[in-house]
């Protein structure tokens, strides 16, 4: 158990901050719940995330711009966990405004930082716009995490740092390639800000490094419904299958992979979020030696482009129309996870498979379509 000195303890304020943090570690350490401030957590895996916290008994803070994502997220959230977290509508990239948050709520003993510009193809024609979001609103983060010694804490990243790859499946020690976007040189970065923060701070970090989230929650109550057009396969898959799009275009059919497209590592986003409750469990519990621990979380397996439509046509019974188009910008030739350390280190392991995926994304689709 954390025990605090107060002896020197002059300022008001600070006396009570450390009073409930000395409080809460009695129930942290009993484990029965933590409380959380999660960025982005209206966002698509962040809002999935603050359920699955929610339902371990954790107190969950919700901080977000809801530049791309409804505040009506809420909602769904308390019709899913019968909880309503405690919401903040602020800028990350607001210094005085992050700062502010943290004051208000200095017991807070762990940070989940979802907060960031996600397209690969946006991020490539406005590169500037996600330096300045996805790395300015880290920095932020960080320096309160430093300011009030908040012990826990999880970066969302992304397998696109590893980038062009000749070996897979890819490990944790897989060579980091060429960024091929602005986005991913954005989580190259981060993970790298979130290391040498790590260095000279008590605070205990965690990288995960997501290969492709995808799927809905099975009570139908959140999914993916970003507040800009999406150019991530589901949804294009669903948004064409509905009557949105005349046809779902495949972008690039001349890659070195077994059918011509891009391969990926898809995995439902109820999984994901599962990780990050385990991971906060795991640097509570297993307080691990490594400052900065770097874990994949992926299904293990590589999907190509061709062959999830084929799922989703056969999961469904919707057929697509289905055209071949020229590749884009960004996009890698192949990526799939090695998740062994996940399954060592979280005791975590994906429960869900492709045809979870298609069935809940489509009935989120179904449910939610406006054509």
């Amino acid at each position: 158990m954390t025990k605090f000195n107060f002896n020197f303890i002059t300022d008001a304020d600070t006396y009570l901050c450390y009073a409930k943090k000395s409080r809460r570690s009695n129930l942290l350490y009993n484990f029965t719940y933590m409380k959380i401030l999660v960025t982005g957590g209206l966002g698509y895996i962040g809002s999935h995330t603050v359920v699955d916290l929610l339902l371990h008994q954790h107190e969950v803070l919700i901080a977000d711009d809801c530049s791309n994502a409804s505040i009506d997220v809420l909602e769904h959230i308390f019709k899913i966990t019968k909880i309503k977290p405690t919401f903040y509508h602020i800028d990350l990239k607001d210094k005085s405004a992050v700062a502010e948050l943290f004051k208000n709520n200095c017991d807070i003993e762990g940070v989940i930082h979802f907060a960031a510009h996600k397209y690969v193809d946006e991020s490539v024609a406005n590169p500037l716009k996600y330096y300045e979001n996805n790395l300015l609103s880290l920095l932020y983060i960080l320096e309160n995490i430093q300011q009030h010694s908040i012990p826990y804490f999880v970066f969302s990243s992304s397998c696109s740092v590893y980038g062009n790859i000749e070996e897979l499946p890819v490990t944790e020690l897989t060579a980091l390639g060429e960024a091929q976007s602005p986005y991913a040189r954005t989580k190259q970065i981060g993970e790298k800000m979130v290391e040498d923060f790590s260095v000279n701070n008590a605070t205990k970090c965690i990288s995960l490094r997501y290969f492709n989230p995808v799927g809905a929650h099975e009570s139908n109550e959140l999914g993916e419904s970003p507040m800009v057009v999406s150019n991530n396969l589901i949804p294009r898959i669903t948004a064409t299958a509905i009557g949105k799009h005349p046809q779902f275009q495949i972008y690039g059919t001349d890659y070195p992979t077994r059918d011509g497209t891009c391969i990926r590592d898809y995995i439902h986003v109820m999984d994901i979020s599962n990780a990050h409750t385990k991971s906060m469990q795991f640097l509570v519990e297993k307080s691990p030696k490594e400052k900065h621990t770097i874990i994949n979380l992926g299904s293990g397996n590589g999907i190509s482009v061709r062959e999830m439509v084929d799922a989703f046509m056969k999961t469904t019974g919707v057929e697509l129309k289905v055209v071949e188009s020229n590749r884009r910008s960004g996009d890698v030739v192949a990526v799939y996870a090695d998740n062994s350390k996940a399954k060592a280190l979280l005791n975590w392991s994906p429960t869900r498979n492709i045809i979870d995926i298609m069935r809940t994304a489509w009935d989120w689709e179904v449910k939610n379509s406006k054509v």
